[in-house]
């Protein structure tokens, strides 16, 4: 536990790495000291953080940003805040937020953030929905607006249906009468699996074979999608774009396959498909905390607020078990799996 006391340094609780490799074997948990917060900078108290894939891949060596040694893992999170320096003016003592900005190493029982690095969450959001909710509800929600002017009635097609953003891009498409149609891997659990993936909202859910020979928008059973979420590539990838309506976009956002996104001549030159890439980072690089990002949160909030929109299926790990916790992340099983969610209150 972090004592804090006025114009004195504290300790608090880090899982740090100075190396690439193998999570399990390079993330150490160690000591650091903490100051008082002066100017608009804020002591919050990390309540919970998750553990994403793109954390993996960044601690692995294998992700586009590249930290400086020594590192803190993590990117999401909900903090409480525990004391503010004299030039914050938005936020209180006891107020929930979450990171605003990306690369500030989040597993940590106590950090130092500026306030601008910031946003206030409302107190009647869950814990887990307000630690996840900055990278996939953000990713889902911006693919879903940025690309294509969707209207109730209209058909969204993904794969990767049963990732964590997938999830959220189905809630979403359901909260404003979208069709979602969602591809998955065929496996000895499919009925359970699309059976979870229909009560999350999806309209209708296909197997990589099954997408291959659909005949559900020849048939005009829905309309042909105008927008594709790709997040696994290469053949996977080719047979859903096949899918894709007249001037029809596909997003790609992820590379599950490792294999590269394939581009019919014939998509490009008769059918004037787009194909186009998503990064959430470089979003909120780019824009900061513009009109859009505030619209994007009191979105999201109210979703959640709702019940319209979850968290994935998870699981809450004590900090001290993060050997543990790294090992689950990196062996997630079943047909759905389940989150990594570092506890940082026990």
């Amino acid at each position: 536990m972090l004592i804090v006391r006025r114009n004195m340094s504290c300790l608090a609780s880090v899982l740090r790495y100075s190396d690439y490799g193998d999570p399990s074997k390079v993330v150490k948990l160690c000591s650091e000291n903490i100051e008082t917060p002066h100017n608009d900078k804020l002591l919050v108290k990390i309540l919970q953080a998750p553990i994403n894939p793109a954390d993996i891949n960044t601690i692995q060596g294998k992700y586009p940003i590249k930290p400086s040694f020594p590192a803190i893992g993590g990117n999401e999170c909900v903090a409480e805040v525990l004391q503010v320096g004299p030039n914050v003016t938005k936020l209180l003592v006891g107020d929930l937020v979450v990171p605003f900005a990306t690369g500030l190493g989040t597993w940590r029982s106590h950090a130092i953030y500026q306030e601008d690095e910031l946003m206030k969450v409302p107190n009647d959001i869950p814990l887990p929905e307000a630690a996840t909710l900055t990278v996939n509800p953000c990713t889902a929600y911006r693919m879903l607006k940025d690309f294509v002017k969707l209207k109730p009635g209209d058909t969204v097609i993904q794969n990767g249906a049963n990732s964590a953003c997938g999830q959220n891009v189905i809630q979403l498409c359901k909260a404003w009468g979208i069709n979602n149609v969602g591809i998955v891997r065929d496996r000895p659990e499919l009925n359970e699996l699309t059976t979870y993936l229909k009560n999350l909202g999806a309209t209708e859910i296909l197997t990589e074979e099954q997408c291959r020979s659909t005949r559900i928008f020849k048939e005009r059973k829905l309309p042909a999608p105008k927008l594709a979420l790709n997040c696994v590539g290469g053949k996977n990838g080719l047979e859903m774009s096949k899918h894709l309506a007249q001037k029809g976009i596909m997003v790609t956002y992820g590379g599950m396959s490792r294999e590269p996104v394939i581009v019919p001549t014939s998509a490009l030159i008769f059918k004037d498909h787009e194909f186009k890439g998503f990064w959430m980072t470089r979003w909120k690089e780019q824009k900061g905390k513009c009109a859009e990002s505030t619209e994007m949160f009191e979105d999201l909030f109210q979703l959640v607020i709702d019940g319209k929109l979850k968290a994935p299926k998870h699981e809450l790990i004590s900090y001290k078990n993060y050997e543990e916790a790294l090992r689950d992340a990196l062996n997630v099983g079943g047909f759905i799996g389940s989150k990594v969610i570092l506890d940082f209150t026990k």
